[in-house]
């Protein structure tokens, strides 16, 4: 089973276990908007653009709440059983695992790091290693918003990303799924260490990150 399978047979069980209305990291979503914004972005070609494209969004909100408003269950057998053949999920091989093993990993953590007692899971190595490599490739777009300088550090490594060219600069140290969290907007619920000025590591905490 590929890794973007994993996370998304987690994730759905999670939800079935919580149940509609659990927090989520998600500003405003409970569990049943996350899996309805889940189910837009791979069934609803039509209005999956506006999770990107500003003046598309009021249009996929409106499609979203319809998906929301379905009966849980329902929605969230939807994300379980994954978008349908003719999706360009089904249509391009690799997209699935190319797209949807970071997706799926941190809507995953968005759920279960809302609950209280949440400690990080122990990942196999290679996906790991995967995460390291998909944070430090995409770090300079993760963090194009940031008020100041980044350099992510992976920690028990010697690998280091440059994330954002600029002085001053903030070194952000922790495991490649905590740097990944981090530079997705989730600097609050990822267990990383800041070394930097301590006004420069206020605003980095503070800023808008991710895609």
């Amino acid at each position: 089973m590929s890794y973007a399978r994993a996370e998304r047979a987690a994730i759905t069980e999670l939800l079935d276990d919580l149940g509609p209305f659990a927090p989520t990291l998600c500003e405003g979503w409970e569990t049943a908007d996350l899996a309805a914004h889940l189910v837009v972005r791979e069934r609803r070609i039509d209005a999956a653009a506006g999770i990107a494209v500003k003046f598309l969004a009021p249009y996929t909100r409106n499609v979203q709440e319809q998906v929301r408003a379905r009966p849980y269950a329902e929605v969230v057998n939807e994300v379980r059983q994954g978008p349908p053949r003719w999706t360009p999920y089904g249509l391009i091989p690799g997209l699935d695992s190319a797209v949807n093993t970071i997706e799926f990993f941190v809507h995953h953590e968005d759920v279960r790091r809302a609950q209280a007692g949440w400690e990080p899971r122990e990942l196999p190595a290679d996906l790991d290693d995967l995460l390291w490599k998909r944070v430090a490739a995409g770090a300079r777009v993760f963090f194009r918003k940031s008020p100041v300088g980044v350099v992510l550090r992976r920690a028990g490594t010697g690998q280091k990303a440059g994330a954002k060219m600029s002085d001053p600069a903030v070194v952000v140290t922790g495991p490649a799924q905590e740097l990944l969290l981090f530079a997705f907007g989730r600097q609050d619920h990822a267990r990383v260490a800041l070394d930097g000025e301590p006004w420069a590591v206020e605003k980095l905490m503070g800023a808008r990150l991710g895609m």
